[in-house]
């Protein structure tokens, strides 16, 4: 056993990340908070970024630095969660276009749906204004996207 925390594995092109329920993430009522659920969805796309060599520190080292916003934030709340789950965190990368990357996203519990997402994030500069994505992460999130996923 390793002491390092786990950026999940990928399922072809489904990234899977393992997340635990813990009281803070309830309410009053030991489900799930819905927020919280926005913050499962963030921590799928980022350890699947981090998982294909493309960490958030990286991106802020490179040459032009840029870094990510949600621009548009879709969820469908289906059945709950609580405490003690034992949850995965299902993303699937589906298109760069221009400035945006396309994301698909859920929350399962032993394969059943609980909630889903669709997310543009946008890159951009470290001053706010939207850039196109480097040469290097396009080339890295390519072959992890669906067919004709990158473009204008």
């Amino acid at each position: 056993m390793s002491d390092q925390p786990t950026a999940g594995r990928f399922e072809g092109r489904d990234h899977l990340l393992p997340v635990r329920v813990y009281y803070e993430d309830t309410d009053f009522t030991g489900l799930v908070y819905h927020a919280n659920y926005v913050r499962y969805f963030e921590r799928g796309r980022s350890d699947f970024l981090r998982a294909i060599g493309v960490g958030h520190a990286d991106l802020l080292e490179e040459a032009e630095p840029l870094a990510f916003v949600v621009s548009e934030l879709k969820i469908k709340y289906l059945k709950p969660a609580r405490i003690d789950d034992a949850l995965v965190v299902r993303t699937v990368y589906e298109q760069v276009k221009g400035v945006r990357l396309i994301i698909r996203q859920s929350v399962e519990r032993a394969g059943e749906v609980l909630c889903r997402a669709e997310v543009t994030a946008v890159c951009i500069h470290l001053d706010g204004r939207p850039r196109r994505p480097s040469k290097g992460l396009v080339e890295k999130v390519t072959p992890w996207l669906a067919a004709g996923g990158t473009g204008d």
